[in-house]
């Protein structure tokens, strides 16, 4: 009779308290998104997003909330979240293409330890920005600042959400070193499953008041349970292309001759172009939206506020050109197939049927037949929360939550999360989670 995994899970030391660990930092993380920074009362922020939400203007607010699990609108001590250091991220990995001393640098020996380090440091200049344009749209809420002094109220305000910020960062590390799965994801995928129950008490509300129609709930969530079921499909989807080795003589010792393949995941940037595409329109739509609250603020600074909101369709086509780039961006640093063709080349490898001086540009078509349906998949689940609040009548903090970003982080963190805890079942001889069935490769 086949053992339980869910019960091996809790058998095996090594999983059990990689899991108690991370449901710990969760748990601090969440702790740490309803503390209100020093200066603000928290009643006045509850009832100024309140009516905001009652009269469908709390689109920012909204879409602030959605990455940090409401602790935007508790303007917590962790309201930013990880979406600075994720910006960060974007800024270096483009430098290390602009520059390429900067990017000599990064392949030395130690150089990954040094561009982490920089990382940090750039993302301390973004939190203390970001954080400058929050205190700013706090100061425009009547009431919700109990210190007399501005000067000491900023202050007090950007020290604490850049602390917040980065002890954010520093928690996601910890999960990745000591918990399971990715510990920035995983912080993503904790704030978003926070609002969920939030957004079924409000969705249920609607119903009852007359305010949804309950056939659109259900034709919602019919398309929901779909997408679900095709991005699983995606996430596991790979084309195979097979290398064949010669075999070589190494002194007494026969190498090579045995045949194995590249695996290139349907999606091989998975969901990070989603996740750079959202951190990259958070920071100017904060700047915007910061100032564009400020009664004294320029006419052409509201109206490019109300041009970029999330909720319009000029942000949703800049979100799909910025996911269609990220997607060939990220996938050419991780997957360089002049790197790939190198090292097949200097081990005696190469591909059946192709020239051993067209395995870059081989590898390379492959790789750009991948990533454009890939990332045409992405950035049209995307858009989704949009077409849903507009066709159906859905609030946003509902239909942000019934799908686009929400959906493939939420899939594919927990598809990553699931594969950890298989691999270390299996390393101690147990049965996995699930029973994998075989893709077929097409020749895309």
């Amino acid at each position: 009779m086949a053992s339980n995994p869910i019960v091996n899970m809790f058998k095996i030391k090594e999983l059990r308290d990689r899991m108690f660990f991370t449901f710990i930092v969760l748990a601090v993380f969440r702790l740490g998104s309803v503390l209100t920074i020093p200066g603000i009362d928290a009643s006045v922020l509850l009832s100024y997003f309140d009516n905001l939400a009652k009269q469908n203007k709390n689109a920012f607010a909204s879409y602030m909330d959605f990455f940090v699990g409401g602790a935007f609108s508790n303007f917590s001590i962790f309201m930013l979240g990880v979406m600075p250091y994720i910006s960060m991220q974007i800024i270096m990995q483009l430098a290390l293409i602009i520059f390429p001393s900067l990017k000599r640098a990064a392949q030395e020996d130690g150089g990954q330890q040094k561009v982490a380090g920089w990382t940090r440091i750039g993302t301390v200049f973004v939190c203390l920005i970001q954080s400058l344009a929050v205190t700013v749209y706090a100061e425009s809420i009547p009431g919700s600042i109990v210190l007399e002094n501005s000067v000491l109220f900023r202050l007090l305000a950007m020290l604490t959400v850049t602390t917040g910020s980065m002890v954010t960062v520093w928690l996601g590390d910890q999960i990745t070193a000591h918990g399971i799965g990715n510990g920035i994801s995983m912080l993503l995928f904790a704030g978003i499953v926070a609002r969920l129950p939030h957004a079924v008490v409000e969705l249920s509300n609607k119903v009852k008041d007359g305010e949804i129609n309950v056939v659109f709930v259900i034709v919602v969530l019919v398309m929901f349970l779909g997408i679900i079921a095709l991005v699983v499909y995606e996430e596991q989807g790979e084309r195979k292309i097979p290398v064949h080795y010669a075999k070589r003589v190494v002194g007494r010792k026969m190498y090579g001759g045995q045949n194995t393949y590249i695996p290139f995941k349907i999606n091989p940037s998975n969901v990070i172009p989603v996740i750079f595409a959202s951190s990259f329109l958070t920071f100017p739509l904060q700047i915007i939206s910061s100032f564009g609250n400020n009664q004294n603020s320029a006419r052409w600074v509201g109206r490019l506020s109300a041009f970029l909101t999330p909720t319009g369709w000029w942000y949703n086509i800049l979100m799909v050109i910025l996911i269609i780039f990220f997607a060939y961006f990220y996938t050419q640093v991780t997957l360089n197939p002049t790197e790939i063709a190198k090292n097949v080349r200097e081990n005696g490898g190469s591909i059946p049927g192709i020239r051993t001086d067209k395995t870059e540009e081989y590898l390379q078509k492959v790789l750009n037949r991948l990533i454009l349906p890939g990332s045409l998949f992405l950035a049209a689940i995307a858009v989704l929360p949009t077409v849903i609040q507009n066709f159906f009548g859905f609030p946003q903090s509902i239909s942000m939550l019934m799908g686009g970003t929400s959906l493939i982080i939420m899939v594919g963190v927990d598809l990553d999360t699931m594969s950890q805890v298989e691999a270390l079942l299996k390393m101690h001889h147990h049965d996995g989670l699930v029973k994998k069935g075989k893709i077929r490769s097409r020749n895309l």
